[in-house]
């Protein structure tokens, strides 16, 4: 006020109208900063999870490479004397095409679309399961029964049961939440359809997959929040179902016992054949290896290189280092797998979340089966490893659960940025 009098005494009307315009003109900025620190900026979260992506493409690069050079001298021999240098390798490259197309396909299917036909797709897999066990429509390899033959492919459906499970046990664990602590109502549907789906394997006989449903089933019911001694109980019955079925095979004890024993003459040049073989390219490979496409093992000593056993190619032309990256890239996978399942529940998106975990189970238990077969850890088994083996059927299920991976993440992204689903 003293200011407002010294300026009209010093210069009158026209000092008075200038202080004016300059408070006025002091306003009219201080606005302009005032919006400009308030305005609200994009935010910079990535709008799916692109280094688990990476991940994925990495391994699936590198399951081409060594597809081509496990495989590459298979046709110097009489059993694949027909076909030329690369046709595994091309058959790869269009399983990889085929892959990706339906991946992009499962990716663009809202999750409670997947939460919608769970129990069909189970339905689905089942019955296939059985179509595979009828002469005429199952196509039998190396005394196993595993394919139906679509003409120019062969589809394996244990691969599909894989998924189905994941989505089944989801879908079961949260329409049973409030029965999982009884056993009639909660436990004994889900472990029926589990053992009706386990007889059906071991006829064709695949007790690998057998290993990694089961597990899936049982991990999803355990993540879910059933009663933890209904639990233990169903732990102690797998265990014993399956010691029961090792003792009552006479093939699969023979497999335990060369498992035991591999370097015994007995089972050197039999069971333990493929076991030895792979260890002695594992240890040719030492640090860093003998270079892409040096193997030895792959010259017709080590059977199903190109598939079961292609970590042991790896180890031999790559290296210790080649294997550790490997099982690192595995391992980021399922870290990122556990860790969208959890944000999913965080989100109250129970199906979503544990269908994330479920996968997540899926995947880490089939490679670490693989790995250790392939290690000699673990007794041998007819499991190839996600995203490397040559294998059709297996690689675009896989890509199918990447797709659903990432379709959880993007839609967890879209909640967490205020959006609706």
């Amino acid at each position: 006020m003293i200011q407002f009098f010294k300026r009209f005494s010093a210069n009158g009307i026209s000092g008075v109208k200038g202080g004016i315009k300059e408070g006025f003109e002091d306003f009219r900025l201080g606005l302009r900063d005032a919006t400009t620190v308030v305005r609200p900026t994009r935010s910079r979260m990535m709008e799916y999870d692109q280094p688990l992506l990476w991940a994925v493409l990495i391994l699936v690069t590198l399951g081409l490479v060594m597809v081509y050079s496990a495989s590459i001298a298979l046709p110097d021999g009489p059993k694949y004397s027909k076909y030329s240098s690369s046709h595994f390798l091309i058959r790869h490259a269009i399983s990889i095409v085929i892959a990706f197309t339906v991946g992009v396909l499962a990716f663009k299917v809202p999750l409670k679309v997947w939460d919608r036909l769970a129990p069909a797709i189970f339905a689905l897999a089942f019955i296939l399961l059985i179509l595979v066990l009828i002469p005429g429509i199952g196509k039998g390899v190396n005394g196993a029964r595993r394919w139906i033959s679509l003409g120019i492919t062969n589809f394996q459906p244990s691969e599909l049961m894989k998924l189905a499970v994941v989505l089944f046990a989801a879908w079961y664990t949260v329409q049973r939440q409030e029965y999982l602590h009884t056993f009639v109502k909660g436990l004994l549907p889900m472990g029926a359809a589990v053992i009706a789906v386990g007889v059906l394997l071991l006829l064709q006989p695949d007790m690998g997959a057998f290993m990694v449903i089961a597990v899936i089933a049982m991990g999803i019911l355990f993540l879910g929040g059933i009663n933890a001694k209904l639990f233990g109980a169903l732990t102690v019955l797998a265990i014993g179902s399956f010691a029961s079925i090792i003792i009552f095979s006479e093939f699969r004890r023979q497999r335990i016992f060369a498992y035991l024993d591999p370097w015994n003459v007995e089972y050197a040049a039999g069971k333990a054949y493929q076991l030895t073989h792979s260890l002695m390219a594992f240890g040719r490979g030492e640090w860093f290896g003998v270079g892409l496409g040096g193997s030895i093992e792959k010259l017709h000593y080590l059977p199903e290189a190109h598939t079961d056993f292609i970590l042991a190619v790896i180890g031999e032309e790559l290296g210790f280092v080649g294997v550790a990256v490997v099982i690192g890239i595995f391992y980021w996978i399922i870290r990122r797998a556990f860790l969208i399942g959890r944000t999913a529940l965080q989100l109250d998106r129970s199906f979503a979340g544990l269908v994330a975990k479920g996968i997540a189970i899926w995947i880490g238990w089939q490679a670490f089966i693989n790995m250790g077969v392939n290690l000699g850890l673990l007794p041998t088994k007819g499991l190839t490893l996600p995203f490397v083996s040559f294998g059709g059927s297996g690689l675009m299920m896989n890509a199918v659960a990447i797709a659903i991976l990432l379709k959880i993440d993007v839609e967890n992204r879209v909640l967490m940025r205020g959006g609706k689903l």
